[in-house]
């Protein structure tokens, strides 16, 4: 069964344009990654709020593109376009 994660965070001040080219730059890299299946992003500009919303073949799958980018720098990076780390949420698809 698959699931999905989000990732809300708020961006610091005048940082928006500069993010955007990130993303662009590693959306591919993420999507890429073994076990990805969507992402999607989403920015509410008058809050700032950006929120991921992504979609994964499990939560290790998941987990292990966090831990790979922690380790190469691109969550750093992320990191410094927003006022503090993202809050992660992982969703299963409720039956009913």
């Amino acid at each position: 069964m698959t699931i999905t994660v989000t990732l809300q965070m708020k961006v610091k001040e005048a940082r928006y344009e500069g993010l955007e080219q990130f993303l662009q730059a590693n959306l591919p890299n993420v999507r890429g990654f073994s076990g990805a299946l969507n992402v999607s992003v989403y920015y509410n500009a008058e809050q700032r709020d950006l929120m991921l919303s992504e979609e994964w073949l499990s939560k290790e799958h998941h987990q292990s593109y966090i831990q790979f980018i922690s380790e190469n720098g691109v969550m750093s990076q992320l990191l410094s376009f927003m006022q503090d780390p993202p809050a992660i949420t992982y969703y299963e698809r409720a039956v009913l």
